[in-house]
């Protein structure tokens, strides 16, 4: 009887371990998407469609970039890094796990991964690794490579890894091609395409070199190019590795053509502006309005050297804005910051410097979906209601809107309501000066740029404080103390961008959370700290559904302009860029950027 008991239980145990296998098997994937939404391209796809897949290899791409370098760790937060080597795909020196499609929203495909595998609940994906893939030197690129990488990142690396992979709990070795990150319970579904995205480091290299140093040793890599030479804050040059082994993978076909890449820095924004006109470097995304509307007439333009282009995307457009540090007690009332938002009289600089060229900021994801426009719809009120007394009453029954002037320099009614709001926040006017009226100390502070060319602009803003009795000084230094100051939260004002995508999710975290906020070298600048706004961040990486994404990304979206961190800066509906005709794009541009590594030569065409 005993033996027959043992033999009952034994066999449920095996019928149960048996359910349980079925129930957790899953079927390897060559890709994924965010929302389950089907894939653009087939599993037996041979190259994306913005592409030219016969594109010829040979010749030299050269850029040119604003600023220094210091390092080749883009890892860390000390150092200036050399651009080429990104924290995240993509990175011309280290692969990924996957790369997403910029013809797709949302979508993840294998690179260094030969397939992924996904719980039906999203509590772990286990990734397989291609063969024969290696280093740049020959050895082998592992399982062990791949964990060292996502661990150290994470706990040795910038603060963005770790808010970017909060919801992995841990990484395990399979097998030797192997590898399972186990996530937390009901994670969001934009982990399943962002945990493939960190760069896959050498485990040896930075074990013998030090993860955490920030020079300029030549890093060993496992992507498209290598470091062929490089002269410290000049000039950086990437090789093509010949014989790449991820080559001919479908996602490559067709792009990294050039056999050299060179990065050439300066440091006046002007000696770099001739520097392209005489041909020094072939490519220019041109950011200031009035250069593009005036001094785009060149002989190369003329001759037909030189192309302008202007570039529409589907990307959310970048928020800019003059950026308030809360972590300093003059801007903690929210009054203070509203009213300062009065000053800045986008109208007449439009007019004026712009050339009309530009639009105001009204979101922090203009021209896209996830903007809130209006009042709240009925499903973001639904999301807000809990909030009441938490939150500016204002969200619930107005529509947000940056101060407007008449474009002719006079702002007189702005200046009224701001020298209201200064006088509800305790701040009056005294003999010219605007003061607090306890205290007695004068409202002062400095704006911290890195740009000569933004001084033009805030030039004005900054007239326009000293007219209710405000001193604010423009300090400009050059990049690597900017970064430095920035790291460290070290300023009163900046003038920032935070770029997002048609996705959002974790990296929210980094960029408005409490977490985040005294967190050196996160991007939370402005020092937000609000639990509403950690609630509806966690709310909104968790949704379940792109209606779900779209109605809380909206709703964080009113609380950041609502709570007044910013001063909204302009942007343009389209990108303008400038080449020599030295180089080749493909036919089609992808909706979600430009994808420069998918250009080629035309001396390497000719000679095909």
């Amino acid at each position: 009887m005993f033996k027959k008991c043992m033999y009952c239980i034994v066999f449920m145990l095996h019928l149960m371990s048996q359910l349980a296998q079925a129930q957790e098997e899953t079927k390897p994937l060559y890709g994924v998407s965010l929302y389950g939404e089907p894939l653009k391209y087939s599993e037996d796809f041979k190259n994306f469609s913005y592409v030219n897949e016969k594109a010829p290899k040979g010749g030299t791409l050269n850029f040119g970039v604003q600023g220094t370098f210091d390092s080749f760790n883009p890892f860390v937060v000390k150092g200036q890094p050399a651009i080429g080597i990104t924290p995240v795909y993509p990175s011309l020196l280290f692969v990924t796990l996957t790369a997403p499609s910029m013809d797709e929203p949302s979508s993840a495909y294998c690179y260094a991964a030969e397939s992924m595998e996904i719980a039906p609940d999203r509590t772990w994906i286990i990734f397989t690794m291609r063969e024969g893939i290696s280093f740049h030197d020959g050895s082998p690129l592992t399982v062990d490579d791949v964990i060292y990488s996502f661990n150290t990142l994470k706990d040795k690396g910038q603060p963005f890894y770790k808010a970017y992979y909060h919801d992995v709990l841990k990484v395990e070795k399979l097998d030797s091609r192997r590898l399972k990150f186990v996530l937390r319970p009901k994670v969001s579904k934009e982990i399943i395409q962002i945990i493939g995205q960190f760069p896959i480091i050498s485990k040896a290299f930075y074990t013998k070199h030090g993860f955490e140093k920030a020079d300029l040793t030549p890093p060993l890599g496992n992507g498209p190019y290598k470091i062929s030479y490089f002269k410290p804050g000049d000039t950086v040059t990437y090789e093509r590795v010949k014989g790449w082994w991820g080559e001919k993978l479908p996602i490559n076909v067709g792009r990294y053509n050039f056999d050299y890449m060179t990065y050439k820095y300066y440091r006046d924004e002007t000696v770099m502006f001739e520097s392209f006109k005489r041909g020094d470097y072939d490519l220019r995304l041109e950011s200031s309005s009035k250069r593009w509307a005036e001094e785009y007439n060149f002989p190369a333009v003329q001759e037909g050297k030189v192309i302008r282009q202007e570039i529409e995307s589907k990307n959310p457009e970048v928020m800019q804005a003059l950026a308030f540090n809360l972590r300093r007690p003059l801007f903690h009332d929210i009054r203070v910051r509203q009213a300062l938002g009065y000053f800045l009289d986008f109208e007449w600089l439009n007019e004026n410097i712009f050339h009309n060229a530009y639009a105001r900021l009204q979101s922090y994801f203009q021209e896209s979906e996830l903007a809130s426009s209006g009042v709240p719809s009925k499903e973001e009120l639904d999301i807000l209601e809990k909030y009441h007394g938490k939150i500016p009453e204002e969200i619930f029954t107005s529509e947000y809107k940056t101060p407007k002037t008449d474009g002719s320099g006079n702002i007189r009614q702005n200046l009224n309501a701001a020298k209201k709001l200064f006088e509800q926040a305790g701040w009056v006017i005294k003999n010219g000066v605007m003061m607090h009226r306890e205290t007695g100390k004068p409202f002062e502070f400095e704006i911290l740029l890195a740009q000569a060319t933004l001084e033009r602009a805030i030039q004005g803003f900054v007239k326009n404080l000293k007219r209710l009795g405000i001193t604010a000084r423009i300090r400009i230094v050059d990049t690597a103390q900017y970064m430095r100051r920035l790291d460290t939260f070290d300023y009163d004002m900046i003038f920032m961008l935070w770029p997002q995508s048609i996705g959002p999710g974790n990296e929210q975290r980094e960029f408005w959370s409490s977490a985040s906020a005294n967190m050196q070298g996160s991007k939370n600048y402005a020092g937000i700290k609000d639990p509403v706004i950690d609630e509806v961040i966690e709310k909104l990486i968790a949704a379940t559904t792109r209606t779900d994404l779209i109605n809380h990304c909206r709703v964080l979206d009113r609380l950041l302009l609502w709570g007044h961190y910013v001063i909204p800066a302009w942007y343009r509906e389209k990108d303008p860029i400038a080449y020599w005709k030295k180089l080749k794009q493909p036919e089609i541009i992808p909706p979600y950027g430009i994808d420069f590594y998918a250009w080629w030569s035309a001396d390497a065409e000719k000679t095909s």
